[in-house]
């Protein structure tokens, strides 16, 4: 009887550790994203726990489009009269990478830099736009990725503070 209790017991323990290494390996491969295809147009660093390559997370514009685009129409300083934006919302883009920082320093083409608080992104549904007015943004025109706030939908993101998070030409976010 004994013997028969323990190889009972081997055979579970068999299955438990054969069962927790195919659920390691399933997160494992759940934390990664597939690399680009195209030109990378995005790269996120930093605190970020999913990944495609050498702890960053690159994008292509295909990536980013299948993430689910959503477009607002809002006023800016930078154009005349309401235009509207089509892009993903970089809150789906942070839960998309585990984001795990309180603020984002957006980097353009240029090098400018800016901090947004990470908070922003969900607080005001802010948009990295790939369209203008229906038309992919160029990079002699602000693109070909640009951080836009809902500048009409609270008279608050009517100021210089998020103007200046509102960074055209971006090429990378570091989370921290």
């Amino acid at each position: 009887m004994n013997h028969l209790v323990s190889s009972i017991i081997r055979a579970v323990a068999v299955a438990t550790s054969l069962a927790l290494f195919a659920l390691s390996s399933a997160q494992a491969e759940d934390s990664k994203l597939q690399a680009p295809k195209g030109t990378p147009i995005l790269v996120i660093e930093g605190k970020i726990s999913v990944t495609n390559g050498n702890g960053v997370a690159s994008f292509d514009r295909d990536m980013l489009e299948a993430l689910g685009v959503t477009s607002i129409e809002t006023t800016t300083p930078w154009f005349t009269g309401v235009v509207k934006f089509e892009g993903v919302p970089l809150q789906k883009i942070m839960e998309l990478v585990g984001a795990d920082g309180k603020e984002a320093v957006a980097v353009a083409l240029n090098d400018y830099k800016t901090t947004i608080p990470t908070d922003d992104f969900a607080l005001h549904n802010v948009l990295l736009a790939l369209k203008r007015d229906g038309q992919y943004m160029e990079v002699s025109d602000k693109g070909p990725l640009f951080i836009v706030y809902p500048y009409d939908s609270k008279p608050e993101l009517q100021s210089q503070k998020f103007y200046s998070r509102s960074v055209w030409q971006l090429a990378r976010l570091i989370i921290r």
